[in-house]
């Protein structure tokens, strides 16, 4: 049983109740919005910063600690992938193209959701591998590439190309691979003179972030015939059905019960930075709505509330 007092922990910590704020703002139709521009910059922010972190961890890991949890994450997000593209297909009797778009959301994984399980389980008295942001990196493309060759399989070899090459050098990837090079390379003054904006300010600038993601999940559940019934099932069942492959996955590699609950939360949730930019490059006639939608407005909100605890309960199963 999941201990109620991990979830009110959870559920009344400054970052759920910030989303929980912005949520209920744009429900109730208020102005609040950030510019487009502070998004982008606390989502560079968090991406960059969770990299960092990461990076200077892994001073003290050995290599070969990191090999086979890479390669887990590599095969876990690529038969994500494939099992969603089947039941979107199967049972929710999505397009193909749809189909293929909601396989890269769900085959790869959400940084934001990735922050809060570390966050959470740290809470919690328990601490995630150092490695695991270079995970995170892995999970966000072989997800997407399986996912949209899943939809080029008749086409030109071009489409497919330029959607990988969006996935690897995409913003995630990108600051996520080049914040764990910060983080790894620097001396220790230099790790030491970053540390105060890159680690404590890291989360007020998450509660900030997390506020605005409140409020664009509410103006995706306003959209009319954007979700319906089968969508929102599916956006509740998945992290659940996810996030217990990505623990036993966990598992079996070794990994800790901190460990084994942040790959569980990476493997429940999806992506809604690369993924969208990916398939707009890759799918440019197939619509992102839905993906979008019930990634950020189901999935999200659940693993944030009521998931990530769910995560750390079956870690502790397991163990």
């Amino acid at each position: 049983m999941l201990e109620s007092n991990l979830l009110v922990t959870n559920l009344l910590s400054p970052a759920v109740i910030a989303f929980t704020l912005g949520l209920l703002a744009a429900l109730l139709r208020s102005d609040l919005r950030f510019p487009d521009a502070i998004t982008t910059y606390l989502s560079a922010f968090l991406l960059l910063s969770i990299g960092f972190k990461g990076g200077v961890a892994l001073r003290e890991i050995e290599p070969s600690a990191i090999g086979l949890p890479l390669v887990a994450t590599v095969v876990l997000g690529g038969v994500l992938a494939m099992v969603t593209f089947a039941v979107a297909r199967q049972l929710l009797q999505l397009p193909t193209g749809e189909a293929s778009s909601l396989a890269a959301h769900y085959g790869s994984v959400s940084a934001v959701t990735f922050t809060a399980a570390v966050t959470f389980v740290a809470t919690a008295g328990y601490k995630a591998e150092g490695f695991m942001p270079a995970l995170v990196a892995a999970m966000e493309i072989p997800g997407i590439v399986i996912g949209l060759a899943l939809a080029l399989r008749s086409e030109s070899s071009s489409k497919l190309l330029a959607a990988i090459r969006e996935a690897v050098t995409g913003k995630s990837v990108v600051l996520l691979l080049g914040g764990i090079a910060i983080g790894r390379l620097s001396t220790d003054a230099g790790v030491t003179s970053v540390e105060p904006f890159f680690v404590v300010l890291f989360p007020g600038l998450l509660t900030l972030f997390l506020l605005d993601m409140g409020s664009v999940t509410g103006r995706r559940l306003l959209e009319k015939n954007v979700l319906n019934k089968r969508l929102v099932t599916f956006g509740l069942v998945a992290p659940l059905v996810f996030g217990f492959l990505g623990v036993a996955a966990g598992f079996i590699v070794g990994l800790s019960i901190g460990g084994q609950a942040v790959l569980g939360a990476m493997a429940a949730s999806a992506s809604y930075i690369a993924a969208p930019a990916a398939v707009r490059v890759g799918l440019p006639n197939v619509s992102i709505s839905r993906s979008i939608a019930v990634s950020v407005g189901v999935t999200f909100p659940f693993n944030l509330a009521f998931g990530i605890p769910l995560y750390l309960e079956l870690a502790k199963v397991f163990s």
